[in-house]
């Protein structure tokens, strides 16, 4: 009988010590801001800091770690879907057809992104959720369905491009919305409210269950196409949902905070750089790992020049870029240290 003692996976250190972040950065996150940590400090003497941290902070911070985890959800499921550690959750499009269709409700209806009337953010979400959607809806179309990816890579690729250009004609024709698009194109979680946090963790909650459920299809298509077909699995339907799941997150995220680079690129890199799992762990690795990037560049973004503070999906470009570049100089040494 064997009484050795059961080690405990890295899958399981890796989701507890993201877990323990989480937490650290939400109570770090909940603390700074333009008025320091006073606010925290005093929150329980005084109705203007509670204010502060209940109405301001706390959800900002919260939907800063929901936005990423839903990046990193979709980062997750599309690297896995197209079978391509450089996809990433803005792959179809959804990022150029968010930001049209903020440009376009800028023009049409000169609202700005900095207004703070709850029917004119609505209008600007519903704007940047309706374009990113429509933008995924013309890729399948262009692509004629799921089940060519490489037709489905290549058409969202082309999407991207034609709907950017659209974007920075609509701006060219309209210079007045230049500056407003700015915090839009530029990512910032500033605007996110208790009802914008409800509704992408809501999301993110549907969307990890589906991408559970569908990460036995993203295994068999690790291993070929061939290899997914003889399993049996049901590619055609199955890459439907995926696609949904990867659209859906994405567009809410994006709808809520802007574009913000890296995070959902980034995520699976680091989860795969320290964990080998299937990819059923690996979404909700990558997912929380996403959380923890974008919490912690947005934490960090207010922190840097309090009390005024640097736009995160700056930060996060800058800091996702350059470990992306570290990673390739890294392999590309080993690789030449593997050749002598």
């Amino acid at each position: 009988m064997n009484n050795s003692p059961k080690t405990i996976s890295p899958a399981v250190w890796m989701g507890a010590g993201l877990m323990l972040a989480s937490l650290l950065l939400l109570l770090a996150g909940a603390s700074v801001g333009s008025t320091g940590f006073d606010s925290v400090l005093n929150f329980n003497h005084d109705p203007v800091a509670l204010q502060i941290v209940w109405d301001i902070r706390l959800p900002r911070t919260l939907g800063a770690w929901t936005a990423g985890a839903l990046l990193g959800l979709a980062g997750a499921v599309a690297q896995g879907l197209f079978r391509n550690p450089l996809a990433d959750p803005y792959l179809l499009g959804s990022a150029s057809g968010a930001s049209l269709g903020v440009a376009l409700a800028l023009v049409f209806f000169g609202v700005s992104p900095f207004a703070t009337e709850w029917i004119v953010r609505l209008g600007l979400t519903g704007a940047a959720f309706v374009g990113a959607v429509g933008s995924v809806m013309l890729t399948l179309v262009l692509a004629k369905g799921v089940q060519h990816t490489l037709r489905l890579l290549l058409a969202g690729v082309i999407v991207g491009v034609v709907l950017g250009a659209m974007t920075s004609l609509t701006m060219l024709m309209a210079p007045d919305v230049m500056q407003a698009m700015q915090a839009f194109m530029l990512g910032s979680t500033g605007f996110v409210g208790w009802n914008a946090c409800a509704l992408m963790l809501m999301v993110w909650l549907v969307g990890m269950v589906a991408a559970w459920m569908l990460s036995q299809v993203l295994d068999g298509l690790s291993l070929g196409e061939a290899t997914a077909i003889s399993l049996g699995l049901p590619l055609a339907q199955m890459r439907v949902a995926l696609v949904a799941v990867l659209a859906l997150s994405t567009a809410t995220a994006v709808a809520q905070t802007g574009l913000i680079a890296f995070v959902g690129l980034a995520a699976p890199h680091l989860v795969r750089s320290v964990v080998k799992s299937t990819h059923g762990r690996l979404i909700l690795l990558s997912s929380m790992m996403g959380g923890v990037l974008l919490l912690a560049a947005d934490t960090l973004g207010r922190w840097l020049i309090a009390p005024q503070e640097l736009p995160v999906g700056v930060l996060t470009a800058v800091l996702g870029g350059g470990y992306l570049l570290w990673l390739m100089h890294s392999n590309r040494r080993l690789s030449s240290g593997g050749g002598l």
